[in-house]
């Protein structure tokens, strides 16, 4: 008999599902492969059930001969293994950064003479509503929440990039690229307070305040599924902060990143070119454990930033405040720098990894930009934020549209550089 394999990335089974089974029950004997949590979060959405509930809601389909695990995104070790005759899969791989995934599954098949069935893609009502439903449930704060910790399991680094409003969270919710053979996504969202104020107008002085920031929070979660970080700046009093966390957890944010300075917020890149004034270790322990006493959920993680090597104090400093932070209750350390040389981030990452291998540390390469994930990864980072580059790119695009029209009289000149408005649209569902 011949061997037919597809693969499915779905906490749910619709009659799109089972239009492919049908399909391939034409064909031969079929092998459903699901793909594992960690490809999932590489791929296209988080799971929002368990592995062995995926596995299971397979093996229950009529017509399924076998159900494997596809560890990876690409089917190079599942037709090494398998030799099917036949794959079978919708044909919305034909386009898009799936269509990589297909390429590779062609080529594969191509040296044996194995075949592509490409079904029809199903899209009515019905999928339309059980694709709706896996969305909604993902955004949830109860399962949104706690999703950082989750993906801190399964990925080798965090990748986060900054948002500031619904449009920069569909961005960085949708945007999905192909390389070398590889796709790839990021993880989580960044609220910043620098690029909230900009957005607004306001300077990064702690000037807009957490009602507002709270706003943009509501904005972004209400048309993305992916976890968010929060930029906490000080963390304001220890009495304001543990409202701010409480808030925070209800909402189903994820974390919130607080720095040990006091007085007027001066952006840290500044560094000792502005006065600033780096908090005591005892009073930014006090302001964590306060934190950490009012949450109400394990989910929730208040992760401490250390300005040690910012305002030159020093890496022996910087370790000690990270070990006292820890301590305290922090549930990670960021270390921030402004030099664009990533070697005193790095042998922090070092030193501290010495003593501790589980707390995650948090890095934010905007100067020392330079270094890549892999490398931060090989000394003990787990989460890397791009913390400012959708603002920053997007402010001269702007300014330069602006002043093309000035300059013309029209719009004509500056059409080329414009993104079609309905590609701009289709970002936004409907529902």
């Amino acid at each position: 008999m011949k061997k037919v394999y597809t693969c499915f990335c779905t906490d749910i089974i619709h009659e799109g599902h089972l239009n492919i089974i049908r399909e391939a029950q034409k064909y031969g004997s079929l092998t459903v492969g699901v793909l594992s949590d960690e490809a999932m979060v590489r791929f296209n959405r988080f799971p929002g059930v368990s592995f062995e509930e995926r596995m299971e809601m397979v093996r229950s389909i009529d017509g399924v001969s076998e159900v494997i695990v596809q560890k990876e995104i690409m089917y190079d070790a599942v037709i090494g293994k398998l030799h099917p005759d036949y794959v079978i899969h919708g044909d919305n791989w034909k386009q898009g950064p799936m269509k990589a995934i297909r390429d590779n599954v062609e080529k594969l098949l191509s040296a044996y003479g194995g075949e592509i069935i490409d079904v029809p893609y199903t899209y009515n009502e019905n999928v339309k509503r059980a694709d709706m439903r896996m969305k909604e449930k993902l955004s949830m704060p109860e399962y949104r929440r706690r999703r950082l910790r989750q993906l801190l399991k399964l990925c080798p680094i965090v990748r986060t990039i900054e948002v500031h409003s619904g449009l920069t969270g569909l961005i960085a919710e949708k945007t999905i690229v192909e390389h070398n053979g590889e796709l790839d996504q990021f993880d989580a969202m960044w609220v910043s307070s620098l690029c909230d104020s900009t957005a607004k107008g306001k300077p990064d002085i702690e000037l807009v305040d957490m009602t507002s920031r709270f706003r943009t929070i509501d904005d972004i979660m209400e048309v993305t599924t992916k976890p968010v970080i929060f930029d906490g700046d000080t963390g304001g009093l220890t009495e304001h902060f543990v409202y701010t966390v409480r808030s925070l957890e209800r909402m189903g944010v994820s974390a919130i990143i607080i720095e040990d300075k006091t007085g007027l917020k001066k952006n840290s890149l500044f560094g000792t070119e502005v006065e600033q004034t780096q908090d005591s270790i005892e009073h930014f322990c006090e302001k964590i454990a306060a934190g950490k006493s009012v949450q109400l959920t394990d989910e929730f993680m208040i992760i401490a930033r250390i300005e040690s090597l910012i305002l030159e104090q020093g890496m022996d400093d910087a370790l000690n405040r990270a070990h006292a932070y820890v301590k305290a209750g922090a549930d990670g350390i960021m270390i921030h720098s402004r030099k664009k040389d990533p070697s005193e981030i790095l042998e922090f990452c070092d030193l501290f990894r010495k003593d501790d291998a589980a707390t995650p540390i948090v890095v934010v390469p905007s100067s020392f930009n330079s270094v890549t994930e892999a490398e931060l990864a090989e000394h003990g980072v787990n989460i890397v934020i791009y913390a400012n580059q959708l603002t920053r790119s997007a402010f001269p695009a702007m300014e330069q549209t602006a002043k093309d029209i000035l300059k013309y009289h029209r719009a004509q000149e500056v059409d080329e550089r414009l993104m079609p408005i309905k590609d701009i649209i289709s970002l936004i569902e409907e529902l």
